[in-house]
């Protein structure tokens, strides 16, 4: 039973295809990932610093690399009163 030329070139052609296809959809991939990183990398409203995420106190804040501007989230600084009752920061608003 000989290998038809034709159906073994039509199957190299389809292996070929396949493994560009492959290198394509990874380095579309790759590209979707850097620009998530790049969205999700805030910048500071102050300076042209980085917003990166840190937690105090159990709390997530964003503080800035560059000027250690400290930055809040709708709901961190109640938060952050609740748990200092008594101290001096959640006085500065009562």
């Amino acid at each position: 039973m000989p290998i038809d030329l034709e159906d073994r070139g039509s199957a190299l052609e389809n292996e070929y295809f396949r493994r560009q296809e492959q290198e394509l959809l990874a380095k579309m991939k790759a590209k979707m990932e850097t620009e998530e990183a790049e969205v999700t990398s805030l910048k500071c409203p102050k300076c042209d610093g980085n917003l990166v995420e840190a937690v105090y106190e159990n709390i997530t804040i964003d503080a800035c690399n560059k000027c250690q501007g400290v930055w809040l989230d709708a709901g961190e600084l109640a938060q952050i009163i609740k748990k200092d009752e008594g101290g001096w920061f959640s006085n500065l608003f009562n």
